[in-house]
Formats: C-alpha cells, structure tokens, sequence
C-alpha cells in the first residue's frame, strides 16, 4: 500500500522495470536505489534473482529474470566468487597457465553476458571486478612476469575491450568504485563471514547514485544546459566592485579553484553540454573578463546564450530555455546565492538546482559528482552541441538585420544532407528518435538495435538530415523511417531538432519521402500525428502541406497525401543527396 501511495504522489513519472543479478548477498541495494529512483520522479519495479544463482537465471531462457523482461539488468559479481581458489592461490599456476586461466574466466563471462543480451531488450550494466589489495607474493607482486594484481586488471581490460562499442552492455567502473571510497573500508569484515555481504551498508548509497548515471540517460531524463552565475561561481569577487584586477582566478592560491572548475565545465562543453550565463552583472564588464582576463578558460564562444543584466533570475531562466528551444526540465542552475538557488527552486521546480559548498575549493568536487549529464551514447553531434548552440547565436543576430523571413533564409544558404542509414549515422538517429520531443510526429522511441532490425527487414526507407549553413554546421539534425506498404507508404518516424525548426527543412524531408515513393510506385502516403505535451510545433505539419485528415481515434491523427501532386523542394535550400541507391 506504501509503495502505491508513493506512485501515486508522483508527477510526470517515468516508469523501468531492474532486474539485479549478483554473486552474494545484495539486501539493501533494491530498497536504496527505489528510494533513489522515487527521489528522481521515476517509478522503479524490481526483480532481484536469488542468492548466488546470477549464472543459472542467465543460461534458462524461462527463468523469471527473462519472464520480468527487465528495462536494465545490473550484473554484481565479485571478485572472490569468480575467481574461487584463484583468489588465495594464483600462484600455483604457472604464468602461462595464469593467463589462460584468466582468459577462459573472460570468455565463459563474456559468452554468458553475450547470451543474456541476445535473449532480452535489456541495457546491461556489468561490474567490473576490484582489484585487490592483497598478494601473497607480497612486496615480490611487482616482479612476477604475469602476477595476481596483474591478472585481474586483465581479465577487467578483456571485458572493456569485448563491450567498448556494444550499445547495449556498459561496463560500471567498480574497481575503480572501491578506489574511491577505500578499499579497506568498503567490506564490513563481520558481515561479509555472518552474511557473505561484500558491501558494507554505508557505500549502498553512492552505489545507487551511480546506478542512476545510467538510468536516468536509458529514461531520456538526462540533463542538456548548464547555466551559470558568475561572480563566486567562474571567479573569486565580485567583479563591479573588485574590477578585473580584483577577482581572483588562477592556477594558483585562491583563484586555483574557480581555474579548476572552468577546465570541467569546458569538459561538459566539449561533450556536448550547452552552457548559458545567468548573472547579475554590467555586460560590458564581464566582456572584458572574457577578452582580456589570462585565466579565463571559458570563453563568450563557448555560451549559447548570455542573460547578463539586472533582471530577476527566474526570467532570465525561462528566457534561456526559450531561446535555446529546450525545456525548463532541461537546465541545470549553479549560482553561489542561497537566495537565488531557492527562488528558482520555487518558480521552476523541475530546473536542477545545485547547492554549492561555501567553500570554494569543493566545487570541482561537486561538478564532477552530478551524474545528470551522463547520456548512454556521444555522437559526433553531441560533441559539436555546445558550439552548435553558439553558432545559433549569430544566426539570430543576423535575422535581426533580415527584412523578412525568405530573405533570413535564403541569406543562411542552407545546405540539407540527406542520407540512407548506415553505419556511420545509425546511432545518432537512433539518439533523436529518443531525445527529440517538439518537432516529432509520433515519438516513438527506437534503441540502435531497433533501427537494425527495422533496416534488415527490407521494408523500410531510413534516412538522416544534415543541416548546415554559413554559419555552421548544426550536425544530423532529423531522421525519417517510412514503411514501405504496398501502394501506401506509412510515416513511422518523422522529426527535427529543435535547432533547425522554422529553417523549412521539414519541407525538404517531406519532398525526398514523397520522390523516394514515387520511384517505387507507390501512390498514397500516410502520415500520423500523435499528441504529447511537448510535440505542439509539429501539430500543423500535415494540415499545413496539404494532406488529407482521413480520421482521428483517441487523439491520433491519420493523415494521407496522393503523391502524384506535385511537391518541391524550398527552391534556397541545396539539397544532397548520399548513399541512395
């Protein structure tokens, strides 16, 4: 009843179904992380296999971990369990036969990770093994040829290097987990020899937190703006009262940790963070920081968008999500102003407030351990995001200078690649088939192992859309898939970054689908539209290009439009076309 009641107080919830798998007794993880997940507005509903038994539900296709059909499956086994023996006698074995051990342990664990994949949808998250502190070589561990410490290292580098471009496996750093907390401290002793526990009831905590760096990205919930104050934040001082001189930034003394802080927020930036400022300041005096300051990391480039002014912050915040085309859900606030921080807690709950220490050397500290950035996949786009963003700047500059919208346009000399899926661009369509939410006729979500199986059935047209322009290039911004049916041809998938809505793009997508089916001799393309809170701006896009509504059921709009009317390309976009066959 208590756990209906708290499904019940959640709003806009998000719904995943853990299955954990685990060599030893796990009590606590499932209740930590359910409390995690609940904190997170996220409805969890678990399976937790039975003592020791992670191997026998794998191998039984009709075991309950299968009949679950798990969103994610975490797999915790350690290293006593799996190395056996080994563990306290490694050096019974010869190195050659050390090494072949190890390489067998690596691929019957392989084999079985292998064989859950193949059987389930689930992402699956595997645990490395920690590396331990002991050997009973002692001091002599460095000079064996191939030692203990040695192997286990090995056998975590084999399983790196099997899952490292497997979409669907991520291996969770565990070793490294342990390194962080103490590998003293991470095993109550008493515990682990009363209840076979290896982790002691302290770290089941921050354990779950780092569950969430994958869950959160598998439910689309990751974050994609950080916006910034800036005195007390980028810098020491107060810069209208200390001046240029005055505030304090450097690789030295006071200014190190605001230098420090910079450097990983440029690493958010070059992963494809969108940055934005958020300050009450003279802009004409932050320009000068920006220009002439020689230890100012983060440059005027690196912001999509600046509210440096004497407005109230919560307008600024709306302003900032308006301008980059994203939600308020979206945005993540760093402001070292108590007053602040809770005024945008109260206006826009669901904007990430961060609570800085006061002391300023914990900054970094706390900036590296936000784990809402996390996303399950980089493409090459996201990591031109955040420049991407920059460049918009300019474009919406330039607008200002355009007499009309056509003149806007056709001034941007748009160039629109379209391109068949292949290897090079599945995973980003994929990535907007996930992420895209405004211009996205029905969003429906498809994992790259989805598209693949889509692609081999022979009975669909994949394409990206690469959008660029004379002030950069905005990346694969759109995708398409289209059901070849017969003389009908059913949109499945039609979207647009919030990026390059209002460029007429949309248009240029639609003639290429409307060509691809005249080619093959369909007649009639079908079109659907269904409504989120979020897909308004795509509302009109069928009406608006002369399709016919042909009817609605529960909100689900079907349209259709007989291709043999003639329908252009907008005559100022290039349009390129590869790999079309």
């Amino acid at each position: 009843m208590e756990q209906e009641k708290l499904r019940g107080n959640i709003k806009e919830k998000k719904n995943i179904k853990i299955a954990l798998l685990s060599s030893f007794t796990i009590n606590g993880v499932k209740e930590v992380l359910n409390v995690k997940c609940f904190q997170s507005d996220i409805v969890s509903d678990f399976y937790v296999a039975p003592y020791n038994q992670y191997l026998q539900q794998i191998i039984d296709k009709n075991s309950q971990l299968y009949k679950f059909e798990a969103d994610i499956i975490i797999v915790f086994i350690d290293s006593k369990s799996l190395l056996g023996e080994y563990f306290y006698f490694p050096y019974r074995l010869t190195d050659t036969e050390r090494k072949d051990y190890i390489g067998k342990l690596a691929a019957e664990l392989i084999t079985s990770i292998r064989y859950l994949k193949d059987n389930s949808k689930s992402k699956i998250v595997l645990h490395n093994f920690e590396v331990p502190l002991y050997s009973a070589m002692g001091i002599l561990e460095s000079k064996m040829a191939f030692g203990f410490l040695e192997s286990v290292q090995l056998l975590n580098n084999k399983l790196k290097d099997e899952f490292r471009n497997d979409a669907g496996v991520f291996l969770f750093d565990y070793d490294t987990f342990c390194s962080k907390y103490g590998k003293k401290n991470i095993c109550d002793p008493k515990m682990y020899y009363l209840a076979d526990l290896k982790l002691d009831f302290s770290f089941i905590a921050p354990l779950c937190e780092n569950y969430l760096s994958y869950i959160k990205p598998l439910l689309n919930m990751n974050k994609k703006c950080l916006v910034l104050d800036l005195d007390n934040v980028l810098w020491d001082g107060i810069l209208g009262e200390d001046g240029l001189e005055g505030i304090k930034l450097g690789p030295t003394g006071e200014g190190k940790p605001f230098f420090e802080f910079q450097k990983l927020i440029l690493g958010l930036y070059e992963r494809g963070v969108i940055l934005a400022i958020n300050s009450h300041n003279n802009y004409n005096d932050v320009e000068e920081v920006f220009k002439n300051h020689p230890y100012m990391i983060l440059k005027e480039k690196h912001f999509a968008t600046l509210k440096i002014n004497w407005e109230d912050k919560i307008s600024n915040m709306r302003a900032i999500a308006q301008e980059i085309n994203i939600g308020p859900d979206s945005l993540v606030f760093i402001d070292d102003d108590k007053l602040n921080r809770e005024l945008i807690k109260d206006a826009l709950p669901e904007v990430l407030v961060i609570d800085l220490p006061e002391d300023p050397s914990l900054f970094p500290e706390t900036l590296s351990e936000i784990n809402d950035f996390n996303v399950l996949q980089i493409t090459q786009e996201d990591a031109k995001r955040g420049r991407m963003y920059a460049e918009q700047r300019k474009r919406q500059e330039f607008q200002k200078f355009a007499t009309d919208i056509t003149e806007f346009l056709r001034g941007l000399e748009i160039v629109v690649t379209i391109e068949k899926v292949n290897a090079l661009n599945i995973a980003r369509i994929a990535q907007l088939t996930q992420r895209t939410n405004q211009f996205n006729m029905t969003t429906r979500r498809y994992l790259e192992e989805d598209i693949k199986k889509i692609d081999k059935s022979g009975n669909f047209l994949i394409a990206s859309v690469k959008v660029e322009d004379k002030f950069g290039d905005n990346g694969i911004t759109g995708a398409v898939i289209v059901e070849k049916e017969d003389n009908k041809w059913r949109i499945d998938t039609f979207l647009l970054s919030c990026r390059v809505i209002g460029r007429r793009v949309e248009e240029a997508l639609l003639a290429y689908i409307i060509e691809e089916v005249k080619k093959e001799n369909g007649k009639i393309l079908i079109g659907e539209f269904i409504p989120t809170k979020k897909n308004i701006p795509a509302k009109e896009f069928y009406k608006n290009n002369d399709f016919t509504l042909v009817k609605n059921e529960n909100g689900t709009e079907i349209w259709s439009y007989d291709v043999s009317k003639d329908y252009k390309y907008p005559e100022f976009i290039k349009i390129v076309k590869k790999n079309i066959l």
